[in-house]
């Protein structure tokens, strides 16, 4: 294991600069430079690199990161192996430390595994290339689907005999470890081989190596299962692998798009039809794993069912995972008696992407569409589907589509636009309440009974209430865009205090208000490494073992555009520093924004309180203590104002 030292080392001598230049021309433009994006075709430049930041950001495909990130990404290669990478280019000694005898058994039996998964692929491949049942059968089935030999090899398909335990006995003669067998699903509990008279499709990681078999029956008979796989084991779990990723994920980051169908032949007939940004889901609606996989290469993903009722109850299964994930996705429903795999057979390639694109619909509008066909004029089953729209387009998280979407589904449901997107508040309103852990929150005010403190306003409101949805995320995303950048940077010298100090001592009692998870999961992490002595920097957000805050932080640190030569020309601003200088007045009034913003939806709610409450209630010890609350939040609000120079409406 290479040393965090050596780790370190590279990490502060890599030069971003240096790095990218080796693989592409890059031009200076002002403190950056510009070039061609290498993971994307692009006439115009809009890859940029930021020496004095040390990351480079495409504006085009959106990647980005630091320098051992660009090989990791340009050079397919691992951490460890990016690290020994530029090791090399800087001539930095690595240094390993020795593994504990724990951790070298642990990576032996890993190592094990995939080497047995390797075995029986290759066993499987050569009884279908070699013997001649498997000449007869499966390699003649899989003719007959219209593989070439070329695409058979590609995806090493295999076939297995109908002998009781041949692989087995023959995998026992080579030495393999009979426990290593039984933990693959490779051998049975009465080691008998678990792949018999099956055609047989290895499942890959995204880095090539075998996690998994699928057997496919060639009988006809209708008590066997068509397909049985490998249990989840070690090295497979099914929820987190996609079939063909790893031969797909170079032309779906090309194409920005990932094509997703149902089976494996679809997958690999697609391949063969040069359609190669296809995987499948192998028969199992997506989960959040898969979806984040396909979210590394593009945020675009077209699904292809088939055109019967079966598909099209499947197509409306599960998606709004998808939706929840931020990604785009569209549907295509194929003519009624096709499958991707015999579609592509009939039409061949051509009309096949042809009728892709022609028909190919958003699955918010397709779900609307299709609801509404099988409801005809019924009120209470349409009011159903109103309700199953409403939950999809609350689980969009960008407001701007989620409003477009609300727009345009209110015209096809013949509804107000108004009522619409009251509904779909109300579901917005309610997840981001089962969120908060009000209870909890109610307990501390009573156990502090503080009416100065008016951050614990909402702990003594009534549950029962509706909370107000006032995003506040622009507020929230300004904070960390500071943090980020001039986090490390003194806010006061004089009393040791750094701009993070400053807006950690400030937000962290409103982590409870923000509406944006990834913002507060930000300041957390920022805040438990503040309690360790260290300062944050660039190098150390945009190398976070969180993708989501590392990736947040590139962009966050970087930017399309570059000053004008104000210096070189012997123009200086007079009024005010330049804008990279003015990190503590921008911290300051950033949280002041947050702070009133906050204000002002504590504000709300206890106005909804009053609003709601009987005339016995005027009494109450509750009553009278939410009364003072307001009177002192309403104070605080007014001084915000003030500062920020605000009028209060």
């Amino acid at each position: 294991m290479i040393t965090q030292k050596t780790i370190n080392e590279v990490m502060n001598t890599a030069k971003v600069e240096e790095v990218v230049s080796d693989f592409i021309n890059l031009k200076r433009r002002g403190v950056n430079m510009i070039g061609n994006c290498p993971f994307h075709d692009e006439k115009t430049p809009s890859f940029t690199v930021s020496p004095s930041k040390n990351i480079y950001k495409c504006f085009g495909c959106g990647k980005g990161g630091d320098p051992v990130r660009f090989i990791m990404d340009h050079e397919k290669l691992s951490f460890p192996e990016a690290i020994k990478f530029l090791a090399s280019k800087y001539r930095i000694e690595i240094e390993e430390t020795e593994n504990t005898a724990e951790e070298i058994q642990q990576k032996q039996v890993t190592d094990s595994l995939y080497i047995v998964n390797e075995y029986a692929r290759d066993y499987y491949e050569d009884v279908l290339f070699n013997r001649a049942e498997g000449k007869a059968i499966g390699l003649s089935y899989f003719k007959e689907r219209g593989f070439r030999e070329s695409t058979i090899k590609k995806f090493q398909l295999g076939y297995a005999t109908e002998e009781r335990d041949e692989f087995t006995r023959k995998a026992i003669e080579k030495k393999f470890n009979i426990d290593h067998l039984h933990s693959l699903g490779l051998t049975t509990k009465s080691d008998a081989d678990f792949f018999r008279a099956r055609v047989i499709f290895p499942i890959h990681n995204i880095s090539g190596k075998v996690v998994a078999l699928a057997g496919r029956t060639l009988s006809s008979d209708k008590k066997q299962p068509k397909y049985i796989n490998s249990p989840e084991s070690e090295i497979y779990n099914k929820r987190s692998v996609l079939y063909g990723l790893y031969f797909a994920k170079e032309q779906i980051r090309k194409e920005d798009e990932c094509i997703l169908v149902e089976g494996y032949t679809d997958v690999i007939t697609l391949h063969q039809g040069n359609i190669s940004n296809v995987v499948a889901s192998s028969g199992t609606s997506l989960t959040k794993e898969q979806i984040k996989l396909i979210k590394r290469y593009t945020p675009n993903i077209k699904i292809i069912y088939d055109g019967d009722p079966a598909g099209i109850k499947a197509a409306l299964r599960g998606l709004d995972l998808i939706l929840e994930s931020d990604m785009n996705v569209k549907l295509v429903l194929l003519p009624e008696g096709h499958d991707p795999d015999s579609f592509l057979a009939a039409k061949g390639t051509e009309e096949f992407l042809s009728f892709l694109k022609k028909n190919e619909e958003d699955f918010v509008f397709f779900k609307t569409r299709i609801l509404l066909g099988e409801v005809e004029n019924d009120p209470i089953r349409k009011t159903i589907v109103i309700r199953d729209i409403v939950g999809s387009i609350a689980r969009i998280p960008d407001n701007f589509k989620r409003a477009l979407y609300v727009k345009q589904c209110s015209t096809m449901l013949d509804l107000s636009e108004s009522m619409l997107n009251n509904e779909v508040n109300k579901v917005v309103r309610t997840e981001l309440k089962s969120r908060k852990d009000s209870s909890h929150l109610k307990d501390q005010v009573s156990q502090t009974g503080s009416e100065d403190d008016w951050l614990n306003a909402k702990q003594i409101l009534s549950e029962n209430g509706p909370m107000l949805v006032l995003n506040d995320a622009w507020q929230e995303k300004t904070i960390c865009d500071i943090i980020i950048n001039y986090g490390h940077l003194w806010y006061d010298e004089t009393e040791n205090t750094t701009v993070a100090d400053f807006i950690l001592d400030n937000t962290l009692d409103l982590l409870s208000y923000f509406d944006v998870e990834m913002y507060k999961k930000i300041l957390i992490s920022v805040s438990n490494f503040r309690l360790s002595g260290s300062k944050t920097s660039h190098s150390w957000f945009t190398s976070h073992a969180d993708e989501e805050i590392r990736e947040f932080a590139i962009t966050a640190l970087a930017t399309p555009y570059v000053y004008a030569s104000w210096e070189k020309r012997e123009m200086f601003l007079q009024t005010q520093k330049m804008p990279d200088e003015n990190y503590v007045r921008d911290a300051t009034n950033a949280i002041l924004r947050l702070q009133l913003k906050k204000s002002k939806k504590v504000i709300e709610e206890l106005k909804h309180f009053f609003d709601n409450a009987k005339p016995e209630d005027i009494e109450t010890e509750e009553y009278i203590l939410n009364l003072k609350v307001l009177q002192v939040v309403q104070n605080q609000r007014n001084e915000l104002a003030a500062k920020l120079g605000t009028v209060i409406y």
